[in-house]
């Protein structure tokens, strides 16, 4: 069974994220043991890419959700920095500023939404404006799924625009997430991530994994599906994130386009081209 399947979320079906070991590894035991495989995935990404850009008849849309430390940055250093920067892009949603508090959640999402031939990767996302007023009281259930059925709307949207819609669910432990904290403390590199709010919102925890089981049955669906990606083994986090973008991808039945010029034409001044070079320096 590829890692599509086993943390694919079925649409429609319920999530329990307590029964899921985010320190799961499968039969690997080791960074190491995954370093390999991972670098093959890669080089997929690498081999698609100019493809899907050249044919530039489709989109990727990355997604990337989980709690602080869970390690989205994580990703798109070590998995998403495959591709090349020209046709991919990452935006990071933080707190809506006033203006795009002023008008609907959606409203600043869909400018980042990849065009034609390029890959977008979303760190947080939409799903931020459900999540955190979620668990904190300042929207209600009936809002919450007036929300949800929005973003399955404007997914599908996406989906009809010919976009691949990826979203990933990077589940950590409560306590691996303290460890990662107690290592940034000491990395003055990272250190200037932590704030006094990603402590404070581990009290909120429970709430949180809630919201997410939520969201995710609400909102995986067959065109954009959800994955639960155990993340403890940043390692493994990467193997599994990158083997389901790459075989995704590599799916697509893309070809390259026919070329728009006569290449006879093209070949001819080519060959007068070089003989006029090779006079001109006798």
């Amino acid at each position: 069974m590829g890692y599509r399947e086993r943390f694919l979320v079925k649409p429609g079906h319920r999530v329990r994220l307590n029964r899921i070991d985010p320190a799961y590894a499968g039969d690997l035991d080791s960074a190491e043991a995954a370093k390999g495989e991972t670098e093959r995935y890669r080089q997929q990404l690498v081999q698609c890419q100019p493809l899907l850009w050249a044919e530039s008849k489709r989109s990727v849309l990355i997604v990337l959700q989980g709690m602080d430390a869970s390690g989205k940055d994580g990703v798109v250093n070590h998995v998403l920095s495959a591709l090349n920067p020209h046709g991919a892009k990452v935006v990071s949603f933080r707190a809506p500023t006033r203006e795009e508090a002023d008008h609907d959640f959606l409203w600043r999402i869909h400018h980042y939404t990849p065009a034609k031939g390029e890959f977008a990767i979303f760190n947080r996302s939409h799903y931020e404006d459900v999540l955190h007023p979620r668990v904190h009281k300042l929207i209600g259930k009936d809002e919450c799924e007036t929300r949800y059925r929005r973003i399955r709307a404007f997914e599908a949207t996406l989906v009809d625009a010919q976009t691949v819609v990826l979203k990933f669910m990077l589940h950590i432990s409560k306590e691996e997430q303290l460890r990662r904290f107690a290592t940034r403390l000491d990395d003055p590199h990272r250190n200037w991530k932590i704030s006094e709010g990603d402590y404070a919102e581990r009290e909120f925890w429970d709430d949180y994994m809630h919201a997410f089981e939520t969201a995710l049955a609400a909102t995986s669906t067959k065109t954009a599906p959800w994955f639960v990606i155990p993340s403890d083994h940043k390692w493994f986090r990467n193997l599994a994130v990158s083997q389901i973008i790459a075989e995704a991808v590599e799916a697509l039945p893309m070809s390259y386009p026919r070329p728009v010029i006569d290449l006879r034409v093209i070949r001819r001044k080519y060959h007068a081209a070089l003989k006029q070079e090779k006079r001109a320096r006798r």
